[in-house]
Protein backbone atom coordinates (compact mmCIF):
# COMPACT_ATOMS: atom_id res chain seq x y z
CA UNK A 1 0.00 0.00 0.00
CA UNK A 2 1.26 3.45 -1.03
CA UNK A 3 1.99 6.15 0.85
CA UNK A 4 -0.64 8.75 -0.76
CA UNK A 5 0.73 11.81 1.33
CA UNK A 6 4.46 11.58 -0.33
CA UNK A 7 3.87 10.23 -3.73
CA UNK A 8 1.11 13.06 -4.78
CA UNK A 9 3.14 15.80 -5.93
CA UNK A 10 1.91 19.60 -6.79
CA UNK A 11 0.28 18.21 -10.73
CA UNK A 12 1.22 14.40 -10.95
CA UNK A 13 1.80 11.01 -9.10
CA UNK A 14 5.37 9.67 -8.54
CA UNK A 15 6.96 7.40 -6.23
CA UNK A 16 9.01 4.12 -5.85
CA UNK A 17 7.96 1.03 -6.92
CA UNK A 18 6.17 -0.93 -5.39
CA UNK A 19 7.19 0.92 -1.69
CA UNK A 20 5.25 3.78 -2.59
CA UNK A 21 3.58 3.27 -5.66
CA UNK A 22 1.89 -0.30 -6.46
CA UNK A 23 -1.20 -2.14 -7.96
CA UNK A 24 -3.54 -1.37 -4.89
CA UNK A 25 -2.42 2.12 -4.51
CA UNK A 26 -3.63 2.36 -8.83
CA UNK A 27 -6.90 0.31 -8.42
CA UNK A 28 -7.77 2.94 -5.63
CA UNK A 29 -6.14 5.74 -7.10
CA UNK A 30 -8.94 4.39 -10.34
CA UNK A 31 -11.86 4.51 -8.14
CA UNK A 32 -11.25 7.82 -6.56
CA UNK A 33 -10.54 9.24 -9.85
CA UNK A 34 -14.05 8.28 -11.04
CA UNK A 35 -16.16 9.71 -7.96
CA UNK A 36 -14.05 12.70 -7.80
CA UNK A 37 -14.54 13.55 -11.38
CA UNK A 38 -17.61 11.98 -12.55
CA UNK A 39 -16.08 10.62 -15.51
CA UNK A 40 -18.36 7.89 -17.71
CA UNK A 41 -15.14 6.98 -19.27
CA UNK A 42 -11.61 7.74 -18.91
CA UNK A 43 -8.84 7.17 -21.59
CA UNK A 44 -5.42 5.63 -20.34
CA UNK A 45 -1.95 4.97 -21.71
CA UNK A 46 1.44 4.04 -20.60
CA UNK A 47 4.90 4.41 -21.08
CA UNK A 48 7.63 1.48 -21.81
CA UNK A 49 8.44 0.90 -17.98
CA UNK A 50 7.82 -2.32 -16.74
CA UNK A 51 5.34 -1.69 -13.91
CA UNK A 52 3.85 0.83 -16.38
CA UNK A 53 1.42 -1.53 -17.53
CA UNK A 54 0.44 -3.43 -14.71
CA UNK A 55 -0.04 -0.11 -12.98
CA UNK A 56 -2.63 1.06 -15.64
CA UNK A 57 -4.42 -2.06 -15.45
CA UNK A 58 -4.79 -1.94 -11.92
CA UNK A 59 -6.47 1.61 -12.23
CA UNK A 60 -8.79 0.18 -15.19
CA UNK A 61 -9.83 -1.81 -12.69
CA UNK A 62 -10.96 0.82 -9.57
CA UNK A 63 -12.23 2.94 -12.48
CA UNK A 64 -14.65 0.04 -13.77
CA UNK A 65 -15.76 -0.49 -10.08
CA UNK A 66 -17.32 2.78 -9.71
CA UNK A 67 -19.40 2.09 -13.90
CA UNK A 68 -16.68 3.97 -15.29
CA UNK A 69 -15.14 2.63 -18.87
CA UNK A 70 -12.24 2.73 -19.95
CA UNK A 71 -10.24 3.42 -23.17
CA UNK A 72 -6.94 2.14 -23.15
CA UNK A 73 -4.60 2.99 -25.75
CA UNK A 74 -1.60 0.88 -25.01
CA UNK A 75 1.69 2.29 -25.20
CA UNK A 76 2.32 6.04 -25.53
CA UNK A 77 3.66 9.08 -24.90
CA UNK A 78 2.60 11.93 -22.53
CA UNK A 79 1.34 13.85 -25.51
CA UNK A 80 -0.19 11.25 -27.12
CA UNK A 81 -2.46 10.69 -24.35
CA UNK A 82 -2.82 14.62 -24.34
CA UNK A 83 -3.82 13.81 -28.17
CA UNK A 84 -6.92 11.11 -27.13
CA UNK A 85 -8.31 13.50 -24.07
CA UNK A 86 -8.28 16.14 -27.08
CA UNK A 87 -9.40 14.56 -30.03
CA UNK A 88 -11.96 11.97 -27.43
CA UNK A 89 -13.32 14.82 -25.26
CA UNK A 90 -12.06 12.39 -22.56
CA UNK A 91 -10.27 12.39 -19.13
CA UNK A 92 -7.07 10.87 -19.26
CA UNK A 93 -4.02 9.37 -17.25
CA UNK A 94 -0.74 8.71 -18.41
CA UNK A 95 1.52 5.99 -16.37
CA UNK A 96 5.29 7.41 -16.46
CA UNK A 97 7.78 8.59 -14.31
CA UNK A 98 9.01 11.00 -17.29
CA UNK A 99 12.32 11.24 -17.24
CA UNK A 100 13.51 9.66 -13.75
CA UNK A 101 15.25 6.81 -13.16
CA UNK A 102 13.72 3.00 -13.76
CA UNK A 103 12.26 2.76 -9.88
CA UNK A 104 9.81 5.30 -9.97
CA UNK A 105 6.71 5.30 -11.94
CA UNK A 106 3.58 7.32 -11.58
CA UNK A 107 0.46 9.26 -13.44
CA UNK A 108 -0.70 12.09 -14.59
CA UNK A 109 -3.94 13.35 -15.03
CA UNK A 110 -5.95 15.34 -16.73
CA UNK A 111 -9.63 16.36 -17.78
CA UNK A 112 -11.48 15.90 -20.56
CA UNK A 113 -9.83 18.11 -23.43
CA UNK A 114 -6.21 17.89 -21.74
CA UNK A 115 -7.42 20.12 -19.09
CA UNK A 116 -4.54 19.71 -16.01
CA UNK A 117 -5.68 18.29 -13.00
CA UNK A 118 -3.43 19.59 -10.33
CA UNK A 119 -3.13 20.19 -6.22
CA UNK A 120 -6.02 22.41 -6.07
CA UNK A 121 -7.83 21.49 -9.16
CA UNK A 122 -8.85 17.91 -8.41
CA UNK A 123 -5.93 16.30 -7.43
CA UNK A 124 -6.27 16.52 -3.39
CA UNK A 125 -9.38 15.54 -3.21
CA UNK A 126 -8.19 12.22 -5.61
CA UNK A 127 -5.65 11.94 -3.36
CA UNK A 128 -7.46 11.53 -0.12
CA UNK A 129 -10.44 9.55 -1.13
CA UNK A 130 -7.90 6.86 -2.70
CA UNK A 131 -6.58 6.83 0.78
CA UNK A 132 -10.00 6.23 2.35
CA UNK A 133 -10.45 3.33 0.01
CA UNK A 134 -7.45 1.65 0.88
CA UNK A 135 -8.12 1.80 4.58
CA UNK A 136 -11.76 0.77 3.68
CA UNK A 137 -11.23 -1.94 0.43
CA UNK A 138 -11.97 -0.31 -2.96
CA UNK A 139 -14.99 -2.90 -3.51
CA UNK A 140 -18.16 -2.06 -5.96
CA UNK A 141 -18.68 -3.72 -9.13
CA UNK A 142 -19.94 -1.14 -11.61
CA UNK A 143 -20.02 -3.14 -14.60
CA UNK A 144 -17.85 -0.60 -16.44
CA UNK A 145 -15.68 -2.28 -19.68
CA UNK A 146 -12.11 -2.00 -20.88
CA UNK A 147 -11.49 -1.43 -24.91
CA UNK A 148 -8.46 -1.31 -26.63
CA UNK A 149 -7.73 1.42 -28.87
CA UNK A 150 -4.12 2.18 -31.36
CA UNK A 151 -4.34 6.08 -31.15
CA UNK A 152 -0.58 6.14 -32.46
CA UNK A 153 -1.49 6.47 -36.06
CA UNK A 154 -4.11 9.20 -35.18
CA UNK A 155 -1.41 11.24 -32.83
CA UNK A 156 0.88 10.96 -35.66
CA UNK A 157 -1.79 12.68 -38.54
CA UNK A 158 -2.78 15.41 -36.45
CA UNK A 159 0.69 16.30 -34.98
CA UNK A 160 0.74 16.46 -38.97
CA UNK A 161 -1.81 18.93 -40.12
CA UNK A 162 0.01 21.42 -37.27
CA UNK A 163 2.71 22.22 -38.76
CA UNK A 164 3.28 22.79 -43.10
CA UNK A 165 6.20 20.23 -43.71
CA UNK A 166 5.57 19.85 -47.18
CA UNK A 167 8.13 21.73 -49.02
CA UNK A 168 11.00 21.08 -46.55
CA UNK A 169 14.10 19.96 -48.20
CA UNK A 170 15.62 16.83 -47.39
CA UNK A 171 17.78 16.62 -43.92
CA UNK A 172 20.00 14.42 -41.77
CA UNK A 173 18.53 13.85 -38.22
CA UNK A 174 19.93 12.24 -35.66
CA UNK A 175 16.99 11.12 -32.73
CA UNK A 176 18.24 10.20 -29.44
CA UNK A 177 14.69 8.65 -27.81
CA UNK A 178 17.37 7.50 -24.41
CA UNK A 179 15.05 4.23 -24.95
CA UNK A 180 12.22 5.85 -23.92
CA UNK A 181 8.69 6.42 -25.87
CA UNK A 182 10.30 8.44 -28.85
CA UNK A 183 11.45 5.05 -30.33
CA UNK A 184 7.27 4.10 -30.30
CA UNK A 185 6.37 7.54 -31.54
CA UNK A 186 9.15 9.18 -34.09
CA UNK A 187 8.82 6.46 -36.78
CA UNK A 188 5.23 7.06 -36.92
CA UNK A 189 5.13 10.85 -36.95
CA UNK A 190 8.47 10.87 -39.23
CA UNK A 191 7.13 8.82 -41.71
CA UNK A 192 7.18 9.85 -45.59
CA UNK A 193 9.11 13.20 -44.46
CA UNK A 194 12.13 13.94 -46.39
CA UNK A 195 14.22 12.74 -43.87
CA UNK A 196 17.68 10.65 -43.28
CA UNK A 197 16.61 9.44 -40.09
CA UNK A 198 19.71 7.94 -37.33
CA UNK A 199 18.50 6.51 -34.98
CA UNK A 200 19.56 6.55 -30.96
CA UNK A 201 18.36 4.07 -28.13
CA UNK A 202 14.87 3.25 -30.05
CA UNK A 203 14.64 0.01 -27.99
CA UNK A 204 12.28 0.38 -25.31
CA UNK A 205 13.63 -0.50 -22.38
CA UNK A 206 12.35 1.13 -18.96
CA UNK A 207 16.00 0.14 -17.59
CA UNK A 208 17.43 2.79 -19.60
CA UNK A 209 20.69 1.16 -19.99
CA UNK A 210 22.17 3.60 -22.21
CA UNK A 211 21.82 7.18 -20.40
CA UNK A 212 19.14 8.63 -18.22
CA UNK A 213 16.12 9.80 -20.38
CA UNK A 214 16.74 13.76 -19.08
CA UNK A 215 17.93 15.91 -21.81
CA UNK A 216 18.74 18.66 -19.40
CA UNK A 217 21.78 17.23 -18.18
CA UNK A 218 24.69 17.38 -20.40
CA UNK A 219 26.25 14.18 -19.65
CA UNK A 220 22.90 12.49 -21.28
CA UNK A 221 23.18 14.32 -24.82
CA UNK A 222 26.92 13.47 -25.64
CA UNK A 223 26.41 10.14 -27.73
CA UNK A 224 23.91 12.54 -29.64
CA UNK A 225 26.61 14.94 -30.38
CA UNK A 226 28.75 12.90 -31.31
CA UNK A 227 26.41 11.17 -33.71
CA UNK A 228 25.33 14.02 -35.58
CA UNK A 229 29.21 15.16 -36.21
CA UNK A 230 29.95 11.80 -36.76
CA UNK A 231 26.97 11.42 -39.58
CA UNK A 232 26.87 15.20 -40.79
CA UNK A 233 23.99 15.69 -39.42
CA UNK A 234 21.64 18.30 -40.08
CA UNK A 235 20.15 18.07 -36.28
CA UNK A 236 19.71 16.32 -33.71
CA UNK A 237 16.72 16.02 -31.35
CA UNK A 238 16.48 14.32 -27.79
CA UNK A 239 13.38 13.12 -26.66
CA UNK A 240 12.99 12.44 -22.62
CA UNK A 241 11.31 8.85 -21.14
CA UNK A 242 7.33 9.88 -22.02
CA UNK A 243 8.73 11.69 -25.34
CA UNK A 244 6.94 15.10 -24.13
CA UNK A 245 10.24 17.09 -24.11
CA UNK A 246 12.77 17.53 -26.99
CA UNK A 247 15.72 18.85 -26.91
CA UNK A 248 17.91 20.20 -29.94
CA UNK A 249 21.28 20.01 -31.10
CA UNK A 250 22.82 21.70 -33.67
CA UNK A 251 24.94 20.48 -36.94
CA UNK A 252 27.76 21.82 -35.13
CA UNK A 253 27.40 19.13 -31.89
CA UNK A 254 26.04 22.00 -29.58
CA UNK A 255 23.32 22.23 -27.09
CA UNK A 256 20.71 24.70 -28.46
CA UNK A 257 18.71 26.53 -25.42
CA UNK A 258 15.27 25.54 -25.16
CA UNK A 259 15.11 29.81 -24.73
CA UNK A 260 16.01 29.77 -28.36
CA UNK A 261 13.33 27.41 -29.11
CA UNK A 262 10.98 28.71 -27.61
CA UNK A 263 11.56 32.66 -29.32
CA UNK A 264 11.89 30.55 -32.78
CA UNK A 265 8.41 28.94 -32.26
CA UNK A 266 6.84 31.88 -31.17
CA UNK A 267 7.71 33.69 -33.90
CA UNK A 268 6.39 30.82 -36.51
CA UNK A 269 3.21 31.48 -34.30
CA UNK A 270 2.68 34.92 -34.08
CA UNK A 271 3.26 34.78 -38.35
CA UNK A 272 0.14 32.44 -38.09
CA UNK A 273 -1.53 34.73 -35.42
CA UNK A 274 -0.51 38.36 -35.32
CA UNK A 275 -0.50 40.31 -32.07
CA UNK A 276 -1.18 36.94 -29.69
CA UNK A 277 0.03 36.45 -26.45
CA UNK A 278 3.07 33.91 -25.79
CA UNK A 279 4.01 32.55 -22.48
CA UNK A 280 7.36 31.98 -21.08
CA UNK A 281 8.62 31.31 -17.60
CA UNK A 282 10.88 33.60 -15.66
CA UNK A 283 13.89 31.95 -16.21
CA UNK A 284 13.95 31.96 -20.11
CA UNK A 285 16.45 34.27 -21.42
CA UNK A 286 15.32 37.97 -21.72
CA UNK A 287 15.58 37.30 -25.71
CA UNK A 288 12.35 35.49 -25.79
CA UNK A 289 10.37 38.77 -24.45
CA UNK A 290 12.24 40.44 -26.61
CA UNK A 291 11.55 39.00 -30.04
CA UNK A 292 8.25 38.40 -29.53
CA UNK A 293 6.81 41.91 -29.10
CA UNK A 294 9.28 42.71 -31.92
CA UNK A 295 7.15 40.29 -33.94
CA UNK A 296 3.92 42.25 -32.46
CA UNK A 297 3.32 39.52 -29.67
CA UNK A 298 2.49 40.28 -26.56
CA UNK A 299 4.81 38.00 -23.91
CA UNK A 300 3.26 37.11 -20.56
CA UNK A 301 5.84 35.99 -17.46
CA UNK A 302 5.08 33.00 -15.42
CA UNK A 303 6.22 31.53 -12.90
CA UNK A 304 8.26 28.19 -13.29
CA UNK A 305 6.16 24.79 -13.63
CA UNK A 306 3.80 22.75 -15.95
CA UNK A 307 0.70 24.24 -14.06
CA UNK A 308 1.49 27.74 -13.83
CA UNK A 309 2.12 27.81 -17.62
CA UNK A 310 -1.14 25.65 -18.55
CA UNK A 311 -2.83 27.73 -15.81
CA UNK A 312 -1.63 31.36 -17.74
CA UNK A 313 -2.51 29.46 -21.47
CA UNK A 314 -6.05 28.92 -20.27
CA UNK A 315 -6.33 32.42 -18.70
CA UNK A 316 -5.04 34.49 -21.11
CA UNK A 317 -5.68 32.28 -24.62
CA UNK A 318 -2.14 32.44 -25.26
CA UNK A 319 -1.10 30.51 -28.62
CA UNK A 320 2.27 29.29 -27.11
CA UNK A 321 4.50 28.64 -24.04
CA UNK A 322 7.88 27.69 -23.43
CA UNK A 323 9.93 26.73 -20.65
CA UNK A 324 13.42 26.44 -20.21
CA UNK A 325 13.12 22.76 -19.37
CA UNK A 326 12.13 21.99 -23.42
CA UNK A 327 7.81 21.73 -22.09
CA UNK A 328 6.82 23.61 -25.10
CA UNK A 329 2.83 24.29 -25.35
CA UNK A 330 0.70 24.96 -28.24
CA UNK A 331 -2.85 26.18 -28.19
CA UNK A 332 -4.10 24.45 -31.15
CA UNK A 333 -2.71 21.57 -29.04
CA UNK A 334 -5.03 21.79 -26.16
CA UNK A 335 -2.86 24.27 -24.78
CA UNK A 336 -1.05 20.64 -23.40
CA UNK A 337 2.59 20.41 -24.43
CA UNK A 338 4.44 18.45 -26.64
CA UNK A 339 8.48 17.86 -27.46
CA UNK A 340 7.50 16.24 -30.66
CA UNK A 341 5.14 19.07 -32.47
CA UNK A 342 8.22 21.52 -31.46
CA UNK A 343 10.78 19.39 -32.91
CA UNK A 344 8.15 19.80 -35.95
CA UNK A 345 8.36 23.45 -35.74
CA UNK A 346 12.09 23.19 -35.66
CA UNK A 347 12.36 21.00 -38.89
CA UNK A 348 10.11 23.03 -40.87
CA UNK A 349 12.18 26.12 -40.01
CA UNK A 350 15.31 24.33 -40.85
CA UNK A 351 13.85 23.00 -43.82
CA UNK A 352 12.29 25.61 -44.98
CA UNK A 353 15.56 27.62 -46.23
CA UNK A 354 18.98 26.68 -46.75
CA UNK A 355 21.28 27.93 -44.17
CA UNK A 356 22.12 25.40 -41.19
CA UNK A 357 20.56 25.71 -37.80
CA UNK A 358 22.93 27.10 -35.92
CA UNK A 359 22.82 30.56 -38.15
CA UNK A 360 19.44 30.35 -37.80
CA UNK A 361 19.65 30.23 -33.88
CA UNK A 362 21.75 33.58 -34.27
CA UNK A 363 18.90 35.46 -34.79
CA UNK A 364 17.02 33.81 -31.50
CA UNK A 365 20.30 33.82 -28.70
CA UNK A 366 21.41 37.14 -27.72
CA UNK A 367 22.76 36.81 -24.19
CA UNK A 368 24.97 34.50 -22.17
CA UNK A 369 23.48 32.70 -19.55
CA UNK A 370 24.55 30.58 -16.47
CA UNK A 371 21.98 27.11 -16.84
CA UNK A 372 20.88 26.33 -13.79
CA UNK A 373 23.26 26.13 -10.70
CA UNK A 374 22.20 24.26 -7.54
CA UNK A 375 23.60 24.86 -4.18
CA UNK A 376 23.18 22.50 -1.22
CA UNK A 377 21.77 25.23 1.51
CA UNK A 378 19.93 24.88 5.31
CA UNK A 379 18.79 27.80 5.31
CA UNK A 380 17.10 29.25 2.03
CA UNK A 381 15.29 32.33 3.09
CA UNK A 382 18.44 33.49 4.91
CA UNK A 383 20.48 32.73 1.86
CA UNK A 384 18.17 34.40 -0.01
CA UNK A 385 17.90 37.69 2.18
CA UNK A 386 22.04 37.62 2.12
CA UNK A 387 22.03 37.81 -1.48
CA UNK A 388 19.03 40.41 -1.55
CA UNK A 389 21.22 43.02 0.87
CA UNK A 390 24.25 42.52 -1.23
CA UNK A 391 22.40 43.91 -4.19
CA UNK A 392 20.00 46.51 -2.54
CA UNK A 393 21.12 49.90 -3.10
CA UNK A 394 23.28 49.28 -6.49
CA UNK A 395 22.13 51.87 -9.39
CA UNK A 396 19.67 50.66 -11.41
CA UNK A 397 18.90 47.40 -9.42
CA UNK A 398 15.45 46.22 -9.46
CA UNK A 399 13.88 43.02 -7.15
CA UNK A 400 10.76 41.08 -7.80
CA UNK A 401 9.49 38.09 -6.19
CA UNK A 402 7.06 36.52 -8.53
CA UNK A 403 9.02 32.83 -8.26
CA UNK A 404 11.76 33.03 -5.78
CA UNK A 405 14.11 36.61 -5.78
CA UNK A 406 14.64 37.81 -9.40
CA UNK A 407 17.14 40.58 -8.99
CA UNK A 408 17.83 43.10 -12.02
CA UNK A 409 20.68 45.31 -13.24
CA UNK A 410 22.29 46.49 -16.05
CA UNK A 411 22.85 44.08 -18.62
CA UNK A 412 22.30 41.63 -16.33
CA UNK A 413 19.91 39.57 -13.92
CA UNK A 414 19.44 36.25 -11.97
CA UNK A 415 16.88 34.61 -10.37
CA UNK A 416 17.34 32.46 -7.11
CA UNK A 417 14.42 30.46 -6.46
CA UNK A 418 14.13 27.25 -3.17
CA UNK A 419 13.54 23.58 -4.25
CA UNK A 420 9.94 23.07 -3.24
CA UNK A 421 11.37 19.28 -2.26
CA UNK A 422 15.32 19.41 -1.40
CA UNK A 423 17.48 22.20 0.81
CA UNK A 424 18.30 23.50 -2.68
CA UNK A 425 18.56 26.84 -3.92
CA UNK A 426 18.20 27.13 -7.77
CA UNK A 427 20.63 29.82 -9.33
CA UNK A 428 19.98 30.95 -13.04
CA UNK A 429 21.97 34.16 -13.94
CA UNK A 430 22.11 36.11 -17.57
CA UNK A 431 24.23 38.80 -19.30
CA UNK A 432 25.27 40.79 -22.29
CA UNK A 433 28.20 38.71 -22.27
CA UNK A 434 30.24 35.81 -20.75
CA UNK A 435 32.67 37.99 -18.24
CA UNK A 436 29.71 39.74 -17.55
CA UNK A 437 27.46 36.82 -16.42
CA UNK A 438 30.20 34.89 -14.85
CA UNK A 439 30.93 37.79 -12.51
CA UNK A 440 27.59 37.87 -11.43
CA UNK A 441 27.13 34.30 -11.42
CA UNK A 442 29.81 34.20 -8.78
CA UNK A 443 29.09 36.92 -6.76
CA UNK A 444 25.94 35.13 -6.08
CA UNK A 445 27.36 31.82 -5.42
CA UNK A 446 29.64 33.21 -3.16
CA UNK A 447 27.20 34.76 -0.77
CA UNK A 448 24.79 32.00 -1.22
CA UNK A 449 27.55 29.38 -0.06
CA UNK A 450 29.49 31.49 2.65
Amino acid sequence: MGDLAKIFKAYDVRGVVPDELDEETSEAVGAAFVEVTGAGTVVVAHDMRASSGPLAAAFARGATSRGADVVHAGLGSTDLLYYASGSLALPGVMFTASHNPARYNGMKMCRAGAVPIGGDSGLAEIRDRAAELLRSGVGGDGGGTVSERDLLRGYADHLRTLVDLSGIRPLKVVVDAGNGMGGHTVPVVFEGLPLELSELYFELDGDFPNHEANPIEPDNLRDLQKAVLDVGADIGLAFDGDADRCWVIDERGESVSPSAITALVAVRELARHPGAMIIHNLITSRSVPEIVAEHGGEPVRTRVGHSFIKAEMARTGAVFGGEHSAHYYFKDFWSADSGMLAALHVLAALGGQDRPLSEILTDYARYAASGEINSTVADQAGAAARVRETFAGRDGVTFDELDGLTVSGPGWWFNLRPSNTEPLLRLNAEAADEIQMAAIRDEVLAVVRS
